[in-house]
């Protein structure tokens, strides 16, 4: 599990490259003195972008070609890594806060398909069938393969009440599974909790969001309010979890671990790659926010666990299911997560 959660860390600085690039220009310039740049490839670069603008049958806008060549350079690296223009990154904020018009799907790329990570409870995507490893082959009449995974994004998403139709390679199935969904406003509610028989708490995290810590805490007090003695044992329901924000991982992995317990690292060839992120509150909230854990439930970070999984746990499930496996805190069960 500890392997999986670094390199999934990985993956996303590597998905939010591209939104420092889009800002971080001038600082990068200021770098290239201590970098060795390959002066004779770039020149090819240059000569094959003054061909196309001078020769290709019809005009190219600068931006597109610049664009394009970008996403190849990420796409050539592993299928985590991509590029966020300015609109892109917006779109990935919006989706981190709990609403946005959607199919309510969380996707990466394989060989050039879209691959479906996990459908989100409750949301078009998960009532229509939508399962975690599906291949999305066409959007409508438009096959996916030669778009990027932001193109994608951005056809899935739309007007709420409009439609779209998904053709889907199933592992198992013989022939393609064509649905058809209609758009929605996805609002996410990323804890749920309830009181089982005989003492036993349930919490269900469907992504790791802006607000995941703060409702996490909340549905603790809940629990135990409600169980009116300590509770015998907890469940953390991570399965078709897709993952989300870092610092949200943290926080529910400190919920539960001693204050500077190592949550995960991250290793790479610059410092500023490497990272250690620990159980304080430093690295799950803001300068000057209330710590919303400091008054859990006393025994939360005692209490027995079992922490599900399923191919559709990725990112930050599998940093919190790893952590609190590796810190002895819980029994994690299920199959195989998504990385």
């Amino acid at each position: 599990m500890k392997q999986k959660a670094k390199f999934m860390v990985v993956g996303l600085a590597g998905l939010l490259a591209g939104a420092a690039l889009t800002v971080n220009l001038s600082a990068i310039a200021d770098k290239e003195a201590a970098t060795a740049l390959p002066v004779e490839e770039l020149r090819a670069f240059t000569d094959v972008f003054a061909r196309i603008k001078n020769d290709y049958v019809e005009p190219v806008e600068d931006k597109k070609l610049i664009t394009e060549a970008i996403n190849g350079m990420l796409t050539g690296l592993d299928p985590h890594s991509s590029y966020l223009d300015a609109d892109a990154f917006k779109d990935l904020q919006v989706g981190t806060q709990g609403e946005f018009g959607g199919l309510g799907i969380e996707v990466g790329m394989e060989d050039g398909f879209v691959k479906v990570i996990s459908p989100i409870e409750d949301t078009p995507a998960y009532k229509a069938g939508v399962k975690p490893g599906d291949l999305i082959v066409k959007l409508d009449d438009t096959p996916v393969k030669g778009m990027t995974l932001n193109d994608a994004v951005k056809r899935m998403r739309g007007k709420p009440g409009s439609s779209i139709r998904l053709t889907i390679a199933r592992k198992g199935v013989d022939k393609p599974v064509v649905l058809t969904l209609t758009r929605a406003v996805i609002k996410i509610r990323s804890v749920k909790s309830t009181l089982l028989e005989n003492g036993y708490g349930y919490l269900r995290v469907t992504q790791f969001q802006e607000h995941t810590g703060d409702l996490l805490a909340e549905s603790l007090n809940k629990l135990y309010k409600d169980n009116k003695t300590p509770l015998k044992g907890l469940i953390l329901d991570l399965r078709n979890d897709p993952g989300g924000l870092l610092n949200a991982a943290v926080a529910v992995t400190a919920a539960f671990v001693k204050p500077d317990s190592l949550v995960v690292y991250t290793e790479g060839r610059t410092e500023d790659a490497k990272m250690r992120l620990t159980a304080s509150r430093e690295h799950y909230l803001r300068p000057m926010q209330m710590d919303y854990l400091k008054n859990l439930p006393q025994g939360v970070k005692q209490v027995p666990m079992v922490v599900l999984v399923n191919s559709g746990s990725a990112s930050a499930s599998e940093i919190v299911a790893g952590a609190l496996q590796d810190h002895k805190r819980a029994i994690v069960m299920g199959t195989r997560t998504f990385g």
